[in-house]
Formats: C-alpha cells, sequence, structure tokens
C-alpha cells in the first residue's frame, strides 16, 4: 500500500518567497509526497460586512500568498521532485494556479460553491476535496458536481475542521463510510497533531492520503493555534509508517537472511542438545 503525504504550508509562509521555498526542501527531506499552498484574497474571502467589521479578520491580509511566488514555487517542487498544489478560493485562482499544479486541492469551507468546484474540475486535474464539517447530503452534491464534469481523478479527505481536533472526535471510521459510498480514494486531513491517530487513519482505516498542517519553526502564523506538526515530528511518524509497509513481506514462511548463520545452532532431534550434530564437529574456538 502507498500513502501519499502532502505538507500543508497554510499560511505559515509570512509572505517570504525563501522561506517557502524551504517549506517545499523540508516537505522532502521528511517524505512527503507533495506540498499544498492556498492562494486567496481577503476582499474574495470575506463579505464586507463581516471586513468591515472585524479587524482579525482584515488582518488576514497579512496571510495572503503572493500570486508571483506561483511559478517558483512549482520549480522548486519540480527541483526536489515532489507534487505542488493549491487550494483556489476564488475563481480566477485557478486559472492562476492551473499551469503550475499536480492536483487542485478544495477547502471544507468551500465544499458549498458549486461554481468554484465545476472550475476546478473542469481543468481535469486531479481533485483532493476536504470534507470538515459536511453532512453526506452535502458531500453527495460536491461529488456529483465534480464527476459531473467527466472528471473522475478525485481523493476525498475525511477531517474536522477543529483546530485543533480533540482526537475522540476524529471518527476515523467514516474514512471506510465515503470509501464505500463513493468508490473513490479517501484520505484523512489532520488537525489533531497525534501519531497514533495517523497510524489508526493508515493501519486500520487504509487512507490513502495523509495531509498535515507543517511549520518549520514555531513562527508561522497558524502555529499558535495548535493543529501544526513541526517537521523532525511529522518525519518520525512517516519514517515508523514506512518501516511498517518495509515490514510486510512476501508472505511466504521461509527463513530470513538474517538468521540463517542460527540455523545450525537449533538442537539436534537426536539428543536435543544445540547445536546441530554437523555443526558440533566443524565447531572451532
Amino acid at each position: 500500500m502507498k500513502v501519499n503525504f502532502v505538507a500543508e504550508v497554510s499560511s505559515n509562509h509570512n509572505r517570504d518567497l525563501k522561506r517557502s521555498k524551504e517549506f517545499i526542501e523540508e516537505a522532502a527531506r521528511i517524505g512527503c509526497n507533495g506540498v499544498k499552498f492556498q492562494l486567496f484574497r481577503i476582499k474574495e474571502l470575506f463579505a464586507p460586512e463581516i471586513l468591515e467589521k472585524s479587524e482579525s479578520h482584515r488582518k488576514r491580509k497579512e496571510w495572503e500568498l503572493p500570486v508571483e511566488f506561483i511559478p517558483e514555487l512549482s520549480d522548486t517542487c519540480r527541483k526536489h521532485k515532489i507534487e505542488f498544489s493549491c487550494t483556489p478560493f476564488y475563481l480566477d485562482a485557478v486559472d492562476e494556479l492551473k499551469p503550475y499544479v499536480d492536483f487542485f486541492k478544495i477547502a471544507s469551507y468551500e465544499l458549498l460553491w458549486t461554481n468554484l468546484l465545476v472550475k476546478a474540475a473542469e481543468s481535469n486535474l486531479p481533485i483532493v476535496l476536504s470534507t470538515g464539517m459536511a453532512t453526506i447530503d452535502e458531500i453527495d452534491t460536491a461529488v456529483n458536481v465534480i464527476i459531473g464534469t467527466g472528471n473522475k481523478k478525485l481523493t476525498l479527505l475525511h477531517t474536522v475542521s477543529g483546530y485543533p481536533t480533540p482526537p475522540e472526535e476524529a471518527n476515523l471510521n467514516a474514512i471506510e463510510t465515503l470509501r464505500n459510498r463513493y468508490k473513490c480514494n479517501v484520505g484523512w486531513s489532520d488537525h489533531t497533531v497525534n501519531p497514533a491517530i495517523l497510524y489508526r487513519a493508515i493501519h486500520k482505516w487504509n487512507a490513502s492520503m495523509i495531509e498535515f498542517h507543517l511549520d518549520l519553526d514555531r513562527q508561522g502564523e497558524e502555529y499558535k493555534s495548535g493543529h501544526c506538526w513541526l517537521p523532525d515530528e511529522i518525519k518520525q511518524v512517516i519514517d515508523n509508517i514506512n518501516t511498517g509497509f518495509m515490514s510486510d513481506g512476501t508472505g511466504e514462511k521461509i527463513p530470513a537472511p538474517s538468521e540463517m548463520s542460527d540455523r545450525e545452532w537449533r538442537a539436534d532431534p537426536k539428543d536435543g542438545l544445540r547445536p546441530l550434530m554437523l555443526t558440533r564437529k566443524k565447531f572451532k574456538t
């Protein structure tokens, strides 16, 4: 089984191109298959009456990823042999991203926005759709909209849009629910920052993709919310998961190379003593 690990940079790039590239380098180093950014403009993300009343929402302008970064980020991903993705949060963002991304990720908050789903799906690029906060009826509608464009390259991510998510609310069993209902790849978008949840999502519920929020150094805008992993924290989890898969083997019951030399030191059936008679005869100190 292959699991795709995707590092979500979110707004932890701090509008710094060098730092943004470092996220890609770190994602490659820790064993990720892809990295994902977000492309939004607060004036096209929040309603005017919210921006007028809320200073905290206006301040999110400082979280915007400069669109001129996109080509360089894409090139850096190619250089490091990992996939580049970005979430479009306004319709024109689909056109701005299409030449550069390997797949589109649609956020849970945009699951109801049919026009965005259609535009992204009509690119014919793979679509990864998060399903946080959604009911089955809402997911049905979104999936039908995407598939209705003729784009069948769909991965659904079960997630809980709590930042962070309490482990007891993870409801990982929903991964199987989505897989059985929609007959597509299903993964887990993590906000728990808990290794046990990732192990369970993969080894019990066969999640095909793990998306997680990454920060480099605790200096990202979103780290303080408590839902971001640091590189070496998640690297250990990825390494452990890959080691676990490596241990599956072929299933054929034969002696392993590492135990071949000990075969001669088994108890001899004639007297029950170690090693075998032939080994005793050859033995020298």
